[in-house]
């Protein structure tokens, strides 16, 4: 089981370790563990209830109130402001709060209202992606288990091949786009996004996933002559490096034109040329496929 000092709780939490320690000492909200060593840290129940009593405290509850709800008074109070509030924080913390109790219909419930009330797209751009954000924090700093990022990333991508299937086939003369990753890029997630883009905007996609080498590549050209791909350069490459490899991709594929992102093109400040298209986020690339590839 994970476990927490107050700073960690800072950061998740988003309330100052001092307002913490007060709610500690005044209110008696939770009272933290202490090592062999004497040293405080606090455990996942901790951090969810925390994370509750913020999001009361943020939508107009006293500390001193809260501090007197039981847990199934405080759940129902909490379900009722969720229902209704579009605060992005609000609706953070309670995806953030149903991926560590591993809780399918609170997520689900969270993200289907968003996509009713503005939209698919607009639901990734403004509550998926923050969200996915904050996901590569908690697992950097170990806040979440494998089996819990692994829960939620099942769920979302169930979510957003259901929206790819919904979405209007092209026509089969609108332009052609592959999107891989490279072997040994595991951004799997962001890759399924951008498949939705490319489909709702009326263009062919040809999906082949992860590990797809040069090779590959080439026979799925041979099979399928597109004009355009897209693919993200993040960790590092154990059989040539970046410059080698859209070197290769250049002289193999001279009339396709690669749309890339990723850790590595920042990196290395790869500029934009006929041959490649440096993106800066899904706000970029949005308004390029605008941009290019009206249909």
């Amino acid at each position: 089981m994970a476990t927490y000092s107050i700073r960690d709780l800072e950061k998740l939490v988003g309330v100052k370790a001092h307002t913490l320690r007060v709610w500690e000492q005044r209110y008696n909200l939770i009272e933290p563990k202490r090592t062999s060593t004497n040293i405080r840290y606090y455990e996942e129940d901790d951090l969810k209830y925390l994370i509750n009593v913020a999001l009361l405290k943020k939508n107009g509850y006293k500390i001193s109130a809260i501090a007197k709800f039981s847990k199934e008074e405080l759940r129902d109070k909490v379900a009722e402001i969720t229902s209704v509030s579009r605060d992005l924080t609000d609706q953070l913390d309670m995806l953030t709060l149903s991926m560590m109790e591993m809780d399918t219909y609170k997520f689900s419930n969270i993200i289907d209202i968003n996509f009713k009330q503005i939209g698919f797209e607009r639901t990734i751009l403004e509550i998926i992606n923050p969200f996915l954000e904050k996901l590569g924090l908690l697992w950097l700093t170990g806040s979440i288990q494998q089996i819990q990022e692994v829960f939620i990333t099942q769920l979302l991508t169930q979510k957003i091949w259901t929206a790819i299937d919904q979405s209007p086939l092209p026509n089969r003369n609108a332009p052609k786009f592959v999107i891989y990753l490279p072997e040994g890029e595991e951004q799997e997630m962001t890759i399924l996004i951008i498949n939705f883009f490319l489909r709702s905007r009326g263009i062919n996609v040809i999906y082949l996933g992860k590990n797809v080498s040069l090779q590959d590549l080439k026979e799925a050209y041979l099979i399928n002559n597109f004009s355009n791909v897209f693919t993200i350069f993040s960790d590092s490459f154990t059989k040539m490096n970046l410059s080698e490899y859209t070197s290769q991709f250049q002289s193999e594929f001279p009339n396709v034109k690669m749309y890339a992102t990723g850790f590595q093109i920042a990196y290395e400040n790869i500029s934009t040329s006929e041959f490649i298209i440096p993106i800066d986020g899904l706000g970029e690339l949005i308004n390029k496929l605008d941009y290019e590839f009206e249909t």
